[in-house]
């Protein structure tokens, strides 16, 4: 049915509720933005969270069932009502992926700082060597914290300003979606298991695929600029 919906030309969507606030925030960024070239969003290592459930992907095969069948146990198929997941953060530039950290617990700002430390850095140093780069990332109070920021001064590290509630103008969502694609096909039955299948995934984005994502920084900031703030398509 979904497949059917979908070839019919009506899409689902999650976008994020912007009020005129932030609406007004995304605009005036993507315009001070606006003339940035391919090569300056080169120069940013972008940073991400995303979920990644046991159950993604693995809804086993149908049950057919004759007339009156319908509550016989052999007939219904199982479900499992909070799926065990994992949370992963991840950093992508124009050269590829960094690291893949898979975060225990909640995060605050020490922990998120020892992901600094412990991922965020060796993602630099692999995609960038002895070149500047400016780092992105949401403003999630552990990022915003104070101690968060003299960590970035300590370390000399610029830090790209970010409008709020805008995933549209991070290229790393759509590489979340790749993975999680990829993953549709696995049947891991442990969280090992998943964790393995998604640094396989992670590890099989090319190069190729981030530069093409990273290129499309200057149609995202159009995008919203034409929306006035608004989510766009991205």
């Amino acid at each position: 049915m979904y497949r059917r919906v979908q070839k019919m030309g009506y899409i689902p969507q999650v976008k994020p509720l912007l009020n005129q606030k932030q609406r007004l925030k995304r605009l005036t960024w993507a315009t001070e933005k606006q003339h940035w070239t391919v090569a300056q969003w080169s120069k940013v290592l972008f940073s991400d969270e995303s979920k990644f459930c046991m159950s993604f992907g693995n809804q086993g095969a149908r049950v057919w069932r004759k007339t009156g069948e319908r509550e016989m146990p052999k007939c219904l198929k199982s479900s499992v009502k909070y799926p065990q997941s994992v949370m992963v953060w991840g950093a992508m530039s124009a050269a590829g992926v960094g690291p893949l950290c898979f975060i225990k617990g909640r995060v605050n700002a020490a922990s998120y700082q020892e992901i600094l430390e412990h991922f965020m850095l060796p993602s630099a140093e692999k995609l960038y060597g002895d070149e500047d780069f400016i780092f992105q990332h949401d403003l999630a109070p552990a990022r915003s914290a104070k101690t968060t920021g003299k960590w970035f001064t300590d370390h000399g590290i610029t830090v790209l300003n970010w409008p709020a509630n805008s995933p549209d103008l991070n290229p790393i969502e759509n590489l979340w979606y790749i993975g999680k694609r990829k993953l549709r096909d696995t049947r891991p039955n442990t969280l090992d298991e998943l964790k393995a299948a998604i640094e396989a995934s992670w590890a099989s984005i090319t190069p190729q695929q981030c530069h093409r994502l990273i290129a499309s920084m200057p149609r995202r900031i159009e995008a919203v600029i034409s929306a006035k703030g608004f989510p766009t398509k991205y």
